[in-house]
């Protein structure tokens, strides 16, 4: 079986320090992305198990699949959830979800509890586009900006690059540092053409490094450009699949000269954590 270098890690991890026996409220929020899809467990308000894995063509199977995922292990059945909210592209076609609420206001919601109410701009960078967040100091929108329908930036062009170079996708970031000097970036904004140009890059005798890297480059460029539109203001923090790429994260902060807060939650559930969380506040109010 041909190695697939494109394809993310999928997991799923539970608290063992909370017992969801003790009547506190218990909450889920699915994200389900066009690329991957995530479910979140919240217990009295506190993280107590999520999972990450690929959205397939059925998104009402993605979300019962994310959940139970989620809750292996965990003694717990989806009837013990009071309130489950649905975010990203597929958030209608949850099944089980009382509610919807779109991704951009979840992921503004889920990066205030993961970085603190000092977060002021956010950059989520998905599988199929990107979107500029503005918030204030409880995680709600002021204003937003999303990229065009186009996978440069995304975590799909990176997927098609890892599988042209035949290099795992989780390693290309780091990769993209080990070149002798910074190439310029590939000039295409298009991922079709980005790829065309790579594959030039290649048979002129670059590195394959050089060649990630010059796609890191465009890709953060691209990405600044977004940010320069809409403004960035600390605290700045990076949400999605792409928040764990360092060959883009780190060129977008040099250069937008501001560094992205760190933490300790996995930057992938910021929408489904989200999520949850609307969840628990519309549990609260008895809706």
């Amino acid at each position: 079986m041909a190695k697939e270098f494109w394809r993310w890690k999928e997991y799923n991890w539970k608290s063992e320090n909370i017992n969801w026996n003790n009547g506190a409220i218990i909450t889920g929020g699915v994200d389900v992305g066009s690329v991957s899809s995530q479910a979140v467990v919240l217990v009295g308000g506190e993280l107590f198990a999520y999972s990450s894995m690929r959205t397939g063509s059925d998104s009402p199977m993605s979300a019962v699949n994310s959940m139970n995922w989620a809750l292996e292990g965990t003694g717990m059945t989806l009837e013990n959830i009071k309130y489950v909210v649905g975010t990203g592209y597929g958030r209608v076609n949850v099944p089980f979800a009382n509610k919807t609420i779109t991704e951009i206001a979840c992921h503004a919601r889920g990066a205030n509890l993961m970085y603190g109410n000092s977060v002021r701009t956010i950059l989520d960078m998905g599988g199929q586009d990107c979107k500029a967040i503005r918030c204030d100091e409880k995680g709600k929108v002021t204003n937003f900006l999303m990229n065009d329908k186009c996978a440069a930036g995304t975590g799909r062009g990176m997927e098609v690059f890892a599988d042209l170079l035949s290099v795992p996708i989780e390693d290309v970031g780091e990769l993209s540092f080990y070149v002798e000097e910074e190439p310029p970036p590939v000039s295409s904004t298009c991922v079709v053409f980005a790829k065309t140009e790579a594959t030039g890059l290649l048979r002129e005798g670059w590195h394959k490094n050089k060649v990630i890297a010059a796609y890191c480059s465009a890709m953060a460029h691209r990405v600044v450009s977004l940010l320069e539109r809409i403004g960035v203001e600390d605290d700045f923090v990076i949400t999605g699949g792409i928040a764990k790429n360092v060959g883009v994260v780190r060129r977008i902060a040099k250069e937008i000269g501001i560094k992205t807060l760190e933490t300790e939650y996995d930057s992938q559930i910021a929408g489904a954590l989200g999520a949850a969380l609307f969840a628990r506040s519309l549990a609260e109010k008895g809706k």
